[in-house]
């Protein structure tokens, strides 16, 4: 394999901001006010049942568009995927930023939350446990939180990804600290983000606002923004906006910002993939052949799976086995087509390919189609017939001879 380098180009991404804290604490406004300033371009907001939308249009300056949604997932996330496609023209176009607020990812996990749970009571157990006790616990399986993660996963690559400026909103206020059974800890407190347990890690730049304090830059993925990682203290900032923080702190130049490229780990087929691919008979040599270096590449060489008859078989084992077993059923099926064509040609109807249709419908006691590739039993029988019809028809001394 070649190995693949490239120059690190040393330029600002687009900001996926997070920018959290209590109730009333000015996340909102906050986005109301960066749609007013001049260097960004048209603003789109998506309001996940929050209801400040409507009214923080009021801003002094704030100029964004509401996104009307129905409230399910799948429209919300097309209108996502319409606002990025709206980003990307504009950026094409050398315009201003595009902007999308979302408000807030907090009320968009509680759906998916709420989402899972509703799944989770239509199983027939938990159906007859409800019935039972109207009040019980229902406990989410881990098949259907991974669901829910995968359709938050859609939407953080969407805003990952996004051509222009996002500013996402959450709450975050201190909680009770847990122990690992999930009971509180006596007079301890910790800060919780509430959201997808991945949000700040996702955010390029955290935000926190309070009713009490100043700003608080938590951290910032950046090598402009004066936050060592381990090493400085969160920096409060009393005269923060999101303009400021953006294009001042951040140092985002619209016309050298880039998406964030995210390289999505692929889904490695599994060695059960493979062998139930390879033990259906359609599959031919050349196939199996290509599966065995789809093993290889995946270090599957010392992997044992259940061959055709149950038995344990390396895998690179049994795609050798099959892919020289099917090799020699073509050759053969090879052979006997140029024995059929043989044979064919020492007819008086061999060149009329309707008769020889005809002859094979009454043979095989089925319709044949003229170009039908016959399969091993079939031919085999038309080969039986023709060679007996050949043998019969032909005088003695001149069998195996051509007919004239």
């Amino acid at each position: 394999m070649t190995l693949k380098t490239r120059k690190p180009s040393g330029a600002v991404p687009w900001p996926l901001i997070l920018i959290e804290g209590g109730e009333k604490s000015g996340k909102s406004w906050s986005c109301a006010e960066l749609s007013g300033s001049g260097k960004v371009g048209q603003t789109y907001w998506i309001d996940f049942t929050e209801d400040g939308a409507d009214e923080y249009g009021a801003v002094l300056g704030a100029r964004y568009l509401v996104i009307d949604h129905n409230g399910s997932w799948g429209d919300i996330l097309q209108q996502v995927e319409e606002v990025k496609a709206e980003a990307g023209r504009a950026a094409q176009a050398g315009g201003p930023p595009v902007v999308l607020v979302i408000d807030s990812m907090s009320i968009e996990w509680e759906l998916l939350k709420d989402w899972a749970t509703q799944r989770a009571k239509g199983s027939k157990s938990n159906k007859e446990k409800l019935r039972r006790d109207p009040a019980a616990e229902i406990k989410v399986p881990m098949n259907l939180w991974n669901d829910a993660t995968a359709r938050h996963r859609r939407l953080m690559t969407h805003l990952m990804t996004f051509p222009g400026i996002v500013v996402m909103t959450a709450r975050g206020k201190e909680v009770a600290s847990l122990d690992d059974n999930g009971r509180p800890i006596e007079n301890s407190k910790e800060y919780k983000v509430e959201g997808n347990k991945t949000l700040a890690f996702d955010a390029s730049v955290w935000v926190r606002l309070s009713r009490d304090t100043p700003p608080v830059i938590v951290g910032a993925r950046s090598v402009h923004a004066g936050i060592r990682p381990g090493r400085d203290d969160p920096k409060p900032v009393p005269d923060f906006n999101l303009e400021w923080l953006i294009f001042d702190v951040l140092k985002c130049d619209p016309r050298k910002a880039h998406t964030r490229r995210i390289v999505e780990p692929k889904a490695e087929r599994l060695p059960e993939h493979l062998r139930d691919e390879a033990i259906q008979p359609t599959t031919g040599p050349d196939r199996l052949r290509e599966l065995w270096e789809e093993a290889k590449q995946l270090d599957y060489g010392s992997v044992i799976v259940p061959n055709e008859q149950g038995q344990e078989e390396l895998l690179p084992s049994l795609l050798r086995r099959l892919g020289t077993a099917r090799a020699a059923m073509k050759t053969g099926g090879q052979q006997r087509q140029a024995r059929l064509e043989s044979l064919w040609a020492q007819t008086d109807f061999g060149n009329d390919a309707d008769a020889r249709t005809q002859w094979m419908t009454e043979i095989l006691g089925r319709p044949v189609a003229a170009d039908e590739q016959l399969d091993d039993t079939d031919a085999e029988k038309v080969i039986t017939r023709l060679d007996a019809y050949i043998r019969k028809n032909t005088p003695p001394g001149e069998q195996g001879r051509p007919a004239a």
